[in-house]
């Protein structure tokens, strides 16, 4: 029983990184219908960054903020210049190939220019000692730290969107786009913040999850982003309830899994999970089924 305990509190945890990816891949979806497939290299680039600068001398606070900022640089290049082109053609999916090409690109000159090896990353909120009593289990308060900013992180942002101006934007933009430039919102503006906003929730996921890790290298955050895709189905595209139910559900079936059978078996029971509910309920469990008009 206690093991069994120790892989659902250690499930719901990591789950929760990939609720915060799903809710980043969900704010692109709302404004475009696209989703940015390059997410796992900006979690890495991320990451990657503030471990460097830490490494150089700097404090881990500052490290972080100016990781983030790098991110959110990149989360409008990607917008720019990979998916807003593909977008110009009707019905096109470009932007599929389009972020997957600037995710693999933006690895490559990582790798050039810092190599391939794995690059320590700093203890950023807590030490691997540092552990606290649930339920009469020791657990890492790295790993609680991550349950409890992600879900934060998550709160926050439904509450912007739902009781702000700028998420009465958002969901207008999200509803219809044509509507929204007539009524004069800032579509382009609004647009380019989602990609924005969804690359520092990348890399805030790709810094905590590098904490546990405690290394990072170019290949960083290729699974995340698949996990974190798997939980945005799951709960239903577009539905920040349902991108954390998708992502803890996620997390703690794959826990179970590799603790009970095999780890190797952690994310293949995750896309079975995929699989199924694309057969049964496709619009996943919050999301709603689209209708189209005549």
């Amino acid at each position: 029983m206690d093991f069994f305990l120790s892989l659902v509190i250690a499930g719901a945890c990591v789950g929760s990184v990939y609720a915060l990816v799903a809710v980043g891949l969900n704010l692109t979806f709302w404004t475009t219908k696209t989703l940015n497939f390059g997410q796992g290299a900006v979690m890495m680039l991320c990451a990657i960054s503030t471990a460097l600068l830490t490494a150089q001398g700097i404090s881990n606070g500052v490290g972080v903020i100016a990781g983030v900022a790098i991110v959110a640089l990149v989360g409008v290049i990607v917008e720019r210049i990979a998916v807003r082109p593909a977008l110009k053609t009707a019905g096109s999916m470009g932007w599929v190939i389009a972020t997957l090409g600037f995710g693999i690109l933006l690895q490559g000159i990582t790798s050039k220019f810092f190599g391939s090896q794995a690059i320590p990353f700093p203890e950023v909120l807590f030490t691997v000692q540092d552990v606290i009593d649930i339920g009469g289990q020791n657990i890492s308060l790295q790993y609680v730290s991550i349950f409890v900013v992600s879900i934060l992180i998550i709160v926050v942002l439904e509450g912007l969107t739902r009781y702000t101006v700028l998420g009465t934007a958002i969901r207008g933009t999200a509803q219809d786009m044509e509507l929204a430039i007539v009524q004069g919102l800032p579509v382009n503006l609004i647009v380019s913040g989602s990609f924005v906003l969804s690359s520092i929730l990348a890399g805030i996921a790709g810094i905590l999850t590098a904490q546990i890790s405690g290394t990072v290298d170019p290949a960083f955050g290729f699974e995340l982003v698949l996990m974190g895709f798997v939980a945005a189905v799951l709960g239903g595209m577009g539905s920040s309830a349902g991108a954390l139910i998708g992502g803890i559900i996620v997390g703690i079936i794959g826990k179970l899994v590799g603790g009970y059978i095999s780890t190797a078996a952690e994310h293949g029971i995750a896309f079975a999970l995929l699989i199924a509910m694309l057969a049964l309920r496709p619009e996943g469990f919050f999301g709603r089924a689209e209708v189209s008009k005549a």
